[in-house]
């Protein structure tokens, strides 16, 4: 079978490298993938992506693509005449390329369909509290994240797991549910089930302003919330008329009775905030302008003997 292989980011490389080892009954015939850019910085060097960069390692023609509604990129694809299509965290293909192969083309999603369609499954399952999530795989379709199913694998989510963490670890299950994937199809022995729309939910973009944290919020909620953006975008909130951001925390058990939902208190020199229901301890935040640093380490640099509350 010749595969054409899609993805741009580190979620997508084991994968890659999977199917690449599926030889001689798989050929991949083209990686298809984000153009150069910088990625440090706005002014660093053109850099490529990480599947790219396994592409090269691993001897295979990559194709690489900005446009891809364009007829020349479809064109591109049905020169490589592809038997299917495999797509991890890539874009969303117009019907003229996905339809191309006879065998069609699946995804592989970060979550157990049809649950948290859309740019960000993993980091709002944590965010929901979660304590289970997976990956799957489906065949594509005109709308998003609702073609028939494959195949999926679950794995429990971890209490303290953050979204960067749980990210590798869909990404290596996920290159074991692709392969299954590939050899169902060469098999015959695929049965697609249709998505029960009853249960869908949504996973949309990461944006400023929702990644902002409500301290409203009970602190096991807000918790969950850090975790599911670290340790990117991050979770942030405003401190002294500036941004703050807070990569991670923990609740913490204290006989203080919570004051105002947003109030910072340094006790014994940790730094705690009030969520609605106690308190959270922070553990790694960065102010604007300045590098990383450990929660204690924060409370150190605040007024000399504060220990008053003081408001985020």
């Amino acid at each position: 079978m010749r595969v054409v292989f899609m993805g741009t980011p580190d979620f997508a490389v084991p994968s890659l490298r999977r199917i690449a080892a599926m030889t001689p009954r798989f050929e991949t015939v083209l990686v298809v993938t984000g153009c150069d850019k910088p990625r440090r910085s706005k002014s660093s060097p053109p850099e490529p992506t990480p599947v790219k960069q396994v592409a090269l390692e691993l001897g295979l023609p990559v194709l690489e693509a900005d446009d891809v509604r364009s007829h020349d990129f479809a064109a591109k694809i049905a020169d490589a005449l592809p038997d299917i299509i495999v797509v991890a965290a890539f874009r969303i293909l117009p019907p003229e390329v996905f339809e191309l192969p006879p065998l069609g083309a699946f995804n592989l999603h970060g979550s157990l369909l049809p649950a948290y369609r859309g740019a960000a499954p993993v980091n709002w399952s944590i965010i929901e509290g979660d304590a289970e999530t997976g990956v799957t795989t489906f065949f594509l379709q005109r709308s998003v994240d609702t073609g028939n199913i494959i195949t999926m694998d679950r794995t429990p989510i971890g209490p303290d797991e953050n979204a960067s963490e749980l990210l590798v670890r869909l990404s290596v299950i996920g290159a074991g549910t692709v392969e299954r994937t590939l050899a169902m199809i060469a098999d015959g022995a695929v049965r697609p089930e249709k998505q029960d729309e009853s249960l869908a939910s949504r996973a949309p973009k990461l944006t400023r302003e929702n990644t902002r944290i409500d301290w409203r919020q009970p602190v096991q909620r807000l918790h969950d919330f850090i975790r599911g953006l670290a340790l990117k975008p991050t979770a942030w909130t405003t401190f002294g008329g500036k941004s703050l951001k807070i990569y991670k925390a923990r609740p913490f058990v204290s006989e203080m009775s919570p004051d105002e939902p947003g109030t910072l208190r340094i006790a014994e020199g940790r730094l705690l905030a009030a969520g609605s229901d106690g308190w959270l301890e922070l553990l790694s935040v960065q102010a604007e302008g300045k590098k990383a640093m450990d929660g204690e380490s924060f409370a150190r640099g605040l007024r000399a003997g504060d220990e008053t509350l003081r408001f985020l």
